[in-house]
């Protein structure tokens, strides 16, 4: 596998395989465009090499049909203003060869949304899995893929994965068109280093005490990290709507607070495990509860397992914010992945702040922080600290699978 620093772009059309999938509002405006400037050093560094750039990348799950609301048309202005330079468009990522044939050093082709084939993700479309025509089906879409990713690889000379929201994923751009180019000419983007660095640092350089926080709705979505980290860390902090869970779990009362109740099991079993092992759990003791899920709802703080009927933990409450900040603030490496209640909602961001601000100050301490998955990067930018913590990390489900030891197809294929 090559390496980007050392790689000689000049007269080369390189194919990016970029994570532009950016949050849209009804007018097809971008809210975030912190995936767009995070691949800006890959892609300045080719420009200021020589080389010309074809840009390519999903939004949204169109499902292999087209869709105008998920076309990169939208957002090719932006990518303009970002990398300074004019940025053509090829309306269709399959029939681009001329487009791309025609790039001059220094230009550049965002090529129009991958996803609006299905050969992109390589499943077949209208067909049931118990099918028994879906095998046959399935083997059909792979060779599918091979030569959607052929056609891709046909555009350029060299290949650089700078994606990794998706490198989790085996599609045609993100693992199988890496075939298509010898070793010394598929690389690892800067940003996908970078991560891969972070991810490194987190499991295998461990400064202790090692926190890992894991927030969000449901337990069942972070079983697998949650066991994973089971042998790495010191102090396990669980916390957002999954608290919930446990406090049934464990006999409590929550009121219309959102509870996996077939989870409730697993839930006892990852208090078990946690003091098998020596880690230090910790769940948040009480809450804010509010009487609807609104931002102007009534609102009360309670124990965690005596919220009334009718009320809904929202928000962790003052003594769990305090309990939080005593196990973030002596650690050394930190992990965060998931809010401490609905942040979106401004009247319940104090537990999610307040955990910021605790990576922030353990930070300054000396502490290596990783912020990662859609809802933690979401917080930090929103608070305005995500300049504040070691590393923001861009991907989500391919945090997880790496933290969770998984091999990513999307480096595997890059580095074979």
């Amino acid at each position: 596998m090559a390496k980007i620093n050392d790689y000689n772009f000049a007269g080369k059309r390189a194919i990016v395989r970029v994570d532009f999938n950016v949050p849209l509002d009804e007018n097809g405006h971008i809210t975030d465009d912190t995936r767009i400037r995070g691949a800006l050093p890959t892609l300045k560094k080719i420009l200021a090499d020589g080389g010309s750039l074809i840009l390519m990348s999903h939004m949204g799950k169109p499902k292999g049909k087209v869709n105008p609301k998920l076309s990169l048309a939208q957002i090719k202005d932006d990518v303009a203003k970002a990398l300074g330079t004019e940025v053509k468009f090829a309306p269709d990522c399959m029939r681009a060869s001329e487009a791309a044939a025609q790039l001059k050093p220094g230009e550049v082709l965002l090529l129009e949304n991958l996803r609006f084939y299905p050969e992109e993700e390589g499943k077949p479309i209208g067909i049931d899995k118990a099918d028994p025509a879906y095998a046959d089906a399935a083997k059909e879409m792979k060779e599918r893929q091979k030569e959607f990713a052929k056609m891709l690889a046909s555009y350029a000379d060299v290949y650089v994965n700078d994606a990794f929201g998706t490198a989790h994923r085996k599609h045609a751009s993100t693992a199988v068109v890496a075939d298509y180019f010898d070793k010394q000419d598929k690389m690892l983007g800067m940003l996908m280093e970078k991560e891969v660095q972070a991810v490194d640092n987190i499991l295998k350089d461990i400064k202790r005490p090692f926190t890992a926080i894991m927030g969000g709705s449901k337990v069942s979505t972070k079983i697998g990290i949650i066991e994973n980290l089971m042998d790495k860390v010191d102090n396990l902090i669980l916390c957002g709507g999954m608290t919930y869970t446990f406090a049934k779990a464990l006999g409590g009362k929550i009121g219309n607070s959102i509870c996996e109740d077939d989870k409730l099991d697993l839930a006892l079993d990852i208090i078990k495990k946690a003091k098998e092992k020596g880690v230090n759990l910790v769940l948040g003791t009480d809450c804010v509860a509010a009487d609807s899920f609104s931002n102007d709802a009534k609102t009360q703080v309670c124990p965690t397992n005596a919220i009334p009927d009718g009320w809904e933990g929202l928000d962790a409450g003052p003594d769990t914010i305090l309990k939080f900040r005593e196990v973030i603030l002596p650690a050394k490496t930190i992990l965060w992945n998931g809010p401490a209640g609905v942040f979106e909602f401004d009247n319940f961001t104090t537990g999610s702040r307040a955990i910021a601000d605790a990576i922030v100050e353990a930070t300054d301490n000396g502490a290596f922080s990783l912020v990662g998955g859609g809802d933690s990067v979401a917080c930090v930018n929103k608070f305005g600290l995500a300049d504040s913590v070691s590393y923001v990390s861009t991907g989500g489900g391919a945090l997880l699978e790496a933290i969770e030891g998984k091999t990513l197809p999307g480096v595997a294929a890059v580095e074979d």
